[in-house]
């Protein structure tokens, strides 16, 4: 009787369920609304203590004008984006498209010389490394080679694209290619040498050929290696184009970024950084997104380990 007693005082406690669970949200959701939290979560401080330090007079705003100074006028900024047609003589400011088309254009133009010098390098290297290692004639031909022009800096290359290619997309897209393709073969190569050997052995036990090898038990054991590597280059593809078109190898927002310089116009700097940083934001997260779905196979917890 007074244990009937003592439990009918104590209340019920229900258990805790994940805020998930909560409210009904599908299991996919719960971690994408996590994640965005924490991204928003890290770029508020960031820009808040920008802020601070402009309203404690730290920061000056003159040289470094703080986030709601250089967003809060975008129209403004975006007329500064038409340098599509600015080297024409006669072409004033206000010539040629809308502020908001003239952003568009540049972003397009940038883009598209980005991906296509990335799939140029990650196509062409992977075949060169994959050839490399499959015939001993072509490795004693071309791996010297490869391993002498690797540590060249992309920026060496530059009058070299230029003499190549003249004024326009072919250079800077060529810079970006020769900026990824010797490091991604020398990558392609290490991650061939790096398979568990004893995936190789079983192969051979079960009679396959060096080619059936190759195909259906190397290629696939690098994917993940060359993926992470392929998105890190991402990174590196956007700095090399954006120096590209800064040395007037074609409009695009590296032209801009000198524009800026050239005007001292800090507002339009940091404007356009932080259009660089959502493009490149927003192409890692489609390329980790392309990453899992390729990778079907591996577990989802796997992909912290490979920059997925």
């Amino acid at each position: 009787m007074a244990v009937d007693l003592a439990r009918a005082a104590v209340p019920h406690v229900r258990p805790r369920l994940p805020f998930g669970q909560r409210l009904a949200l599908p299991d996919g959701l719960v971690p994408l609304l996590q994640r965005t939290g924490w991204m928003l979560v890290s770029v508020g401080c960031f820009a808040g203590l920008w802020e601070l330090l402009w309203a404690l007079g730290i920061a000056d705003a003159k040289l470094l004008p703080p986030p709601h100074i250089f967003l809060g006028n975008l129209a403004e900024q975006a007329r500064f984006f038409n340098t599509a047609q600015r080297w024409q003589i006669g072409t004033g400011m206000n010539t040629g498209p809308s502020p908001a088309m003239a952003v568009l254009i540049t972003v397009l133009a940038s883009t598209g010389r980005v991906l296509a010098g990335l799939a140029l390098a990650a196509s062409l290297s992977i075949l060169v490394g994959v050839a490399i290692r499959y015939f001993k004639l072509f490795e004693r031909l071309t791996l010297p080679t490869i391993t002498l022009l690797a540590p060249v800096s992309p920026i060496a290359w530059l009058p070299v694209a230029i003499f190549m290619f003249g004024i326009g997309n072919a250079p800077a897209i060529f810079m970006v290619f020769i900026a990824l393709f010797f490091t991604m073969v020398l990558s392609t190569i290490q991650q061939i040498d790096g398979v568990n050997r004893n995936y190789i052995n079983v192969a051979r036990t079960m009679g396959a050929s060096k080619r059936q090898i190759y195909a259906r038990v190397i290629v696939p054991a690098i994917l993940p290696g060359l993926l992470a590597v392929l998105r890190l280059n991402l990174f590196g593809a956007w700095m090399v184009v954006l120096v590209a078109e800064a040395t007037g190898v074609g409009y695009g927002l590296g032209q801009v970024i000198m524009l800026a310089r050239n005007t001292f116009n800090p507002s339009l700097v940091f404007f356009t950084i932080t259009l660089i940083g959502l493009l490149g934001f927003a192409f890692d997260l489609l390329f980790r997104l392309v990453q899992r779905r390729l990778l079907y196979w591996l577990p989802r917890d796997a992909g912290s380990s490979l920059g997925l």
